[in-house]
């Protein structure tokens, strides 16, 4: 079983960072993020209530406050952080979206000392250093390739306000998980997600154009569903229950990885030696940030 859960754990880690492959690879075809995100969503929105559905029984019936919370859950961590990771892809390197997304620990860690007055310590103190160095390498490596220090920065500034989202996310997750299940708690937000992402579409584009998107955009959109988005969440819970949250937190080191070898090969994104030095300091001062 135990080793059932880390192939689990780590297909789970290498799922969620082939997303921002498949976006970079929809955006050669023209489509805008709002048409993409209401795609993906719209394939993942009949997982997400079937698996509602399977837990509706679990436990006591959600209460009008329950739904309040998690509409909030859904918005922040699978809605607003998508669409603005999705924004921000257009103008950074898969690699340095998936480095800057995995500084959500660092953030997470400040309001807790903020809000909860958990001290920090000198080694995190050092890890955060590390992690935001590292940031800093990996950045200037995107502005080198791509010539255009503004748009790498509008892609940074979006890309970090979705780690914004999503730690904000996890902290009220954390609150509601144990009391609603986290089976609930996922369908629930990820189905609130994906219907704030296809009204958002239906407010700001003609809805013949999500039938006008080449076959080719259609099947990344469908891949991204299945193969980055229900997937890795079926597996990573999984994966959970049977290695727990510790041992999975190390495969997440993983990500990062995975993303910057995957642009490599299947968008041709380069790799420098400054990125590859970010990149370590990243993972480095995160894995500092997981140990006890």
């Amino acid at each position: 079983m135990n080793q059932l859960g880390w192939i689990f754990a780590v297909l789970s880690a290498v799922g969620f960072s082939f997303k921002a492959i498949l976006v970079k690879l929809a955006y050669r075809h023209g489509v805008d993020a709002e048409t993409l995100l209401a795609l993906r969503m719209s394939f993942s929105l009949p997982f997400f209530l079937a698996m509602g559905w399977r837990a509706r029984n679990s436990q006591a019936p959600l209460a009008g406050r329950d739904w309040a919370v998690l509409f909030g859950l859904g918005f922040l961590g699978y809605y607003l952080a998508s669409y603005l990771d999705f924004l921000g892809l257009r103008y950074i390197t898969a690699a340095l979206e998936r480095l800057i997304l995995f500084l959500y620990p660092t953030l997470v860690i400040v309001w807790s000392a903020i809000f909860l007055h958990k001290p920090i310590t000198r080694r995190i103190l050092l890890a955060m250093g590390l992690c935001y160095g590292g940031i800093g390498l990996a950045v200037t490596h995107d502005i080198q390739v791509a010539g255009d220090q503004g748009m790498v920065v509008l892609g940074c500034l979006l890309v970090f306000g979705s780690a914004v989202s999503y730690a904000l996310f996890l902290m009220g997750n954390g609150e509601v998980v144990g009391r609603l299940g986290a089976a609930r708690v996922t369908a629930v937000a990820s189905s609130v997600a994906c219907l704030l992402s296809i009204g958002q579409f239906l407010v700001l584009r003609p809805v013949e154009r999500l039938m006008a998107q080449p076959s080719e955009v259609h099947g990344l959109a469908l891949a991204m569903a299945v193969f980055a988005t229900v997937l890795p969440v079926w597996l990573l819970a999984e994966a959970l229950r049977r290695i727990g949250a510790g041992s999975v937190a190390l495969t997440s080191n993983l990500g990062p990885v995975g993303t910057m070898l995957l642009g490599w090969l299947l968008l041709g994104e380069a790799i420098s030696g400054s990125q590859l030095l970010g990149a370590a300091l990243v993972i480095g001062g995160v894995g500092v940030m997981a140990r006890r």
